[in-house]
């Protein structure tokens, strides 16, 4: 029983984590009215936190998939600018949040029990591989910007990835993954 209530905690603290790491992704690009495949990026981002928030780490990453291949696609539009590797940034983000939701998916089909098996601890890994990336673009990118609207962007992507860093740490410790 106690181990059921264990799993059960772990599962709520784990959701409740990812759920708050993601609030601030609403406001991204607050700054600049967006359409397109901005607007797009951002209803995705939307979907992946409503999708977290009822529990749905399956559908999460899903959407933050997509949001990567638009970032992705944003940043093929602006080629060697800093935009692009503003995008690029924000690309390496949501691969790390897809691959966090993924690994929470897998341990909760799983039985949500530590330690979490070799491949819920390769998927967190991957995230953070992902976060780490996303870390080194987005600090180029803003070091190297007198944009302000694109600094703004970088700043906080930059805010959102240290939060999805420590997040993506906790995972770790709580799957009990070396």
């Amino acid at each position: 029983m106690k181990e059921q209530n264990l799993a059960g905690a772990l599962r709520a603290g784990l959701i409740g984590v990812l759920a708050g790491a993601v609030v601030g992704m609403a406001s991204a690009w607050v700054p600049a009215q967006t359409v397109g495949d901005e607007a797009e990026m951002e209803r995705l981002q939307g979907r992946a936190e409503e999708a977290i928030a009822n529990g749905d780490a399956e559908g999460a990453a899903m959407s933050s998939g997509k949001a990567a291949l638009m970032a992705a696609q944003l940043a093929k539009r602006h080629p060697d600018s800093r935009a692009s590797v503003l995008f690029q940034g924000a690309e390496a983000l949501f691969r790390g949040q897809e691959q966090a939701y993924r690994a929470l998916a897998l341990f909760q089909r799983a039985g949500g029990q530590p330690p979490a098996s070799s491949g819920v601890c390769s998927t967190i890994q991957l995230a953070k591989q992902y976060l780490n990336h996303s870390v080194r673009l987005l600090s180029e990118q803003g070091a190297a910007t007198t944009d302000l609207n694109l600094a703004q962007r970088s700043t906080h992507l930059q805010a959102t990835t240290a939060e999805w860093v420590k997040t993506v740490e906790g995972m770790i410790a709580d799957f009990q993954c070396g």
